[in-house]
Formats: structure tokens, sequence, C-alpha cells
């Protein structure tokens, strides 16, 4: 096979993904006149540039935007193959997930998952980050986003809802929760909350006057959550996360009126891993799991 020198793809290959040649002499561990070497090298071999040199960054040619998707697949299936080699009946899965869904759904359910595939461990990575599968020990993630990441295998989960939330003991202190405008009348853990907005506008109320503190932050939803089962105020959360404490009435959902965010969860892993057993197994038994739930 006549190939150009692997190291010189290889080098193309983290040049392209980055747009940057100092980024991928950092990932490689190489110096940036090493990358600038290797990428002479393969344009050499190829007769053609692959880079517009810019006077503080490096553009894909023609050429160079056709090759590089290519050389990233070849590295992706080269990664999958060895991996599947190393894995084995008592193999572990990586897991990247964001904090909440973690939390809420995914940790009070993994062990059905692991009874189920008892030679499987697990191993969760709790981030708000996006997973970079190239560069990170990680065989599945589970984000939020508008659509579907390119070059991934993509499957929806479900949709991002939200409606108003409050402990039974702070809705009685003005007396229960019958309209709307009753809220108006507590502190709201996150008045910069845009949900608040879009929620309150589905009830016809333009401009509501939260109660609250619009520096106060308290991040990942499910630590908003515990501050509203704590009764520390209102919050405006995601129903598919706390069904189980609005079943047992630990929080209140006083309207059925649910406002619906532009992003949706989804479960990602690159399209070369798609028939790895272990992603296999996992991706079967969560969609069944999401497929089953009243969302």
């Amino acid at each position: 096979m006549k190939l150009p020198p692997l190291a010189a793809i290889r080098v193309f290959e983290a040049a392209a993904r980055h747009g940057s040649f100092t980024k991928a002499a950092e990932e490689l561990g190489m110096t940036q006149a090493a990358v600038s070497y290797q990428i002479k090298v393969l344009e050499e071999r190829v007769a053609t540039p692959l880079f517009l040199r810019m006077p503080r960054q490096v553009v894909l040619t023609e050429v160079g935007a056709r090759l590089a998707p290519a050389t990233t697949e070849a590295f992706e299936i080269l990664q999958a193959a060895f991996a599947a080699t190393r894995e084995s009946a008592d193999g572990v899965l990586t897991i990247s997930t964001i904090p909440t869904f973690a939390a809420t759904w995914l940790v009070p359910r993994l062990g059905h998952f692991q009874m189920e595939h008892p030679s499987l461990a697990v191993r969760l990575q709790s981030t708000r980050d996006m997973v970079d599968f190239a560069q990170q020990e990680a065989d599945v993630g589970i984000r939020t986003s508008k659509t579907p990441w390119p070059g991934l295998v993509c499957h929806k989960l479900f949709n991002s809802h939200f409606s108003p939330m409050l402990s039974p003991a702070l809705a009685a202190s003005v007396g229960g929760i019958k309209t709307p405008e009753d809220l108006l009348q507590l502190p709201v853990l996150d008045t910069g909350d845009p949900w608040w907005t879009i929620w309150f506008k589905l009830v016809g109320i333009e401009n509501p006057q939260l109660i609250g503190d619009r520096r106060n932050r308290l991040g990942d939803q499910h630590l908003e959550g515990r501050a509203v089962l704590a009764g520390q105020g209102v919050g405006i959360l995601t129903p598919f996360f706390f069904k189980p404490e609005l079943e047992q009435g630990q929080l209140i959902q006083p309207f059925d009126v649910v406002g619906t965010d532009v992003h949706a969860y989804w479960l990602v892993y690159p399209e070369s891993r798609r028939n790895v057993p272990k992603i296999r197994a996992f991706r079967d038994w969560l969609l069944g799991l999401i497929g089953e739930v009243n969302i």
C-alpha cells in the first residue's frame, strides 16, 4: 500500500481537527516546527497544499477539507479496533453525562442495568463538557443540544420540558397556589433563568416581577431541585427528572402548563463504535427504558 507516512497523516488529522498547528503540537507532544515539517512531507506526497498559511491561523484548502473527514474516520476505526481487543466479558463501560441526568435519573437506575449485565462494570463521568471521543476515555455521552452532532450516532431521548415546582410547605405559606400570579408572592431561586419568561408567557403573563436576587445561580438543575425540596424558593424544573418527588408529594407542580426548550437530550457515540457489544447493550437498555416512561 503506497500510503504517505502514518506519522504525517496523524499530524494532519490533528491539525485539521483543531484548525491549528500549535494545538496539534500540544496534543501530540511535538514542537510546532515538527508539525509543520510533517504537514510539508504529506503535501509533497500528495503534490498539493493541504493548508493555507495565514498570519495567525491555518485553513484547510479544498483538497485538505476533502481529506480531513476520511482521516479522522480512519483513526476512529483504528481506535475502535484496538479498544475492542481490550474488551472482555469483564469490560468497563464509561458514560460521560451531564450532572442533572446522572444525579436525578441515571444513577438510581444503573443498578438494574448492571444486574442485566453482571460482567460489565460502569464508570460514570459527570460533567457539562462535551466529550471528545478522539481524546477521552468515554464510550458514550449524554448531552443536550438543539440538533444532532455531525460525525456521531445520535439517539434523541426526550425534549427539554419545564414547569414551576415548589415544596408543599412553601405553597401553604401563601394559602396555596391557585393561579400563576400566586407564584409571584414567593421567592424564586433563579430569577435570571429564561425559562421563567417563556413559562409565564404561556399562561398570559408578560414581564413577570419575580422575587429574588438575579445574581443567584445554583448551576445544575438537580442542585436547584434540592433547594426547592428544602423550601428555599420556587424553581422551574424538568418534570421528567423529579417524578418520584412529585408522586410522593415532596414537590408540587401546581399547573399542567409545561414549556418546551429548543434543546433535547441525546445519547451519542462514534459511528465507528456502533456495534461494540457494551455500547449496544447500554443503548438498547437506555432507549427501551426511556420509551417506557410517559414523558
